[in-house]
């Protein structure tokens, strides 16, 4: 170890080629105190603090700590001489709108940065910028929480109950409880640009137009290479990963990657949206083109003015919405007919989701916005007439929930909620895995659980479980360590 500041310091990486880990890992010792730092290569990391009752076994528990990160490949390396993970933020043009109406906005959210994320639930609206901040908001646009998230937000995606914001920091942060757990970590030499998380299966489409798949815990399952680059879709079923790319959408076998069909759209892809049986890609050609999940047969074209950054559906695919380069928002019946266009008032919409008589859009100025969607009043905006907008105003105090590194303690079971379940960490084959301890569950199963708490031997108290189909569970609600 050598003397930094007084503390003794061993820092080192592990760094593999070809898409393998890209971390550190730093222990000191102060006295009797020792701090660990890990994390990504390039970022701050995450940092943990223990003290013993002496210098000797704060020295002794330091050496056991370095000696098994070097067993598992890590070596000494200097600091900041490996370059971080690259990030790249999507480029952006609005033009001015050349609707000859505006849309019937409600209300507006300005976050204060630039946004991609949105999803919108039957009680929340949530949306997420480059700051890292993630709010969620009711359907009214009355702000409610805050997250505030080591890195930008590339985007939100929903996975049954599940929400999950992944971050140019690679990590993908589990935001269903109160606080955020970084539930995986994308390999740093992933440059992301879309995710989505299907039955707990991670799905990353990146920059050179890769597709990388990350199972429940948090482990490397296949990676295929597309025919085109900047893959800015990927959507998931049972029966398909949906990759959108440069030279089209390729969809490939969920177990193991193998290709089922590929098909050229009109246009390098730049968005992807799906419904149970189709899935909608908007282009740089001006189009968003709806393809069978089946064949991968061209069904539908829905041509729009200007390059297509957004695209969302109502349920089964009745109404096809899309936003365009140039500030316009469309809205097409199943077949292709335009019904609509408007301008958003207020730049591009980079994300949208329907629902309710509603479309909720993330513009280019980073703000969240509300537009009635139904008949009537979209014939009032076509006749020039629109409510004026309200502009939701952010609490001052309302507090942004870090990501946590640890959680609530609780001496009995007695203490947690009425129905939680007792899950205990153990070691299986050098690996960190957590299994159910309470009656009723197959202990033989995995549990999905934040690497960033686990503690070999330690037991919890969650809140539920919920079996997934890949044979593990998922933790719902709040987690607490009995001690």
């Amino acid at each position: 170890m050598s003397a930094v500041s007084g503390a003794e310091t061993t820092y080192l990486e592990l760094s593999q080629e070809g898409g393998g880990a890209h971390k550190f890992y730093e222990v000191s010792v102060d006295g009797p105190v020792v701090t660990v730092r890990y994390g990504r290569i390039g970022a701050g990391g995450q940092t943990q603090t223990s003290t013993f009752p002496t210098v000797e076994k704060a020295r002794a528990a330091a050496a056991k700590k370095v000696g098994e990160k070097v067993r598992k490949g890590y070596a000494p390396a200097v600091q900041g001489g490996r370059a971080p993970r690259p990030v790249t933020r999507r480029q952006i043009s609005s033009a001015p709108s050349t609707a000859r109406a505006v849309a019937p906005v409600l209300w507006r959210f300005r976050t204060g940065s630039a946004a991609f994320g949105i999803h919108v639930d039957d009680d929340h609206c949530w949306v997420g910028n480059q700051a890292g901040d993630v709010y969620t908001l009711d359907h009214e646009g009355a702000v409610l929480a805050r997250f505030g998230l080591p890195d930008g937000v590339k985007c939100l995606v929903a996975d049954d109950f599940w929400i999950y914001a992944g971050c140019d920091d690679g990590k993908v942060y589990d935001l269903s409880s109160k606080l955020p757990f970084a539930a995986y970590d994308i390999n740093a030499d992933v440059d992301i640009f879309w995710l989505d998380i299907h039955e707990g299966v991670l799905n990353v489409s990146d920059r050179a137009g890769g597709l990388t798949v990350i199972d429940h815990e948090d482990e490397h399952q296949w990676a295929r290479r597309s025919q085109g680059e900047h893959a800015w879709m990927v959507r998931a079923d049972d029966r398909a990963v949906y990759h959108g790319h440069h030279q089209g959408v390729t969809a490939y076998r969920p177990d193991g990657g193998g290709e089922l069909w590929h098909t050229r759209t009109r246009g390098g892809v730049l968005f992807g949206w799906q419904e149970d049986d189709a899935v909608y890609a908007g282009t740089g050609h001006r189009v968003v083109q709806r393809l069978s999940k089946a064949t991968g047969a061209i069904e539908a074209t829905y041509a729009c003015d200007s390059a297509v950054y957004s695209c969302a559906t109502s349920p089964g695919g009745r109404f096809v919405f899309a936003g365009d380069a140039a500030s316009s928002v469309y809205c097409f019946d199943r077949d292709g007919t335009r019904l609509w266009k408007l301008g958003t008032g207020g730049g591009s919409a980079l994300s949208m989701q329907y629902r309710d008589e509603r479309l909720y859009l993330v513009t280019t100025d980073g703000s969240l916005v509300c537009v009635d969607a139904s008949e009537a009043a979209i014939g009032a905006a076509q006749q020039g007439s629109v409510p004026v907008v309200r502009d939701v105003k952010l609490a001052a105090a309302l507090p942004a929930y870090a990501p946590a590194t640890a959680v609530e303690a609780v001496a009995t079971v007695a203490q947690a909620p009425t129905g939680s379940v007792v899950v205990e960490c153990v070691q299986e084959s050098g690996r960190l895995r957590v299994h159910v301890i309470s009656g009723g569950y197959d202990t033989s199963w995995n549990v999905q659980f934040p690497r960033a708490i686990r503690v070999p031997g330690a037991r919890y108290v969650v809140d539920a479980l919920h079996p997934a189909a890949g044979g593990f569970y998922r933790v719902r609600g709040d987690i607490r360590r009995l001690v």
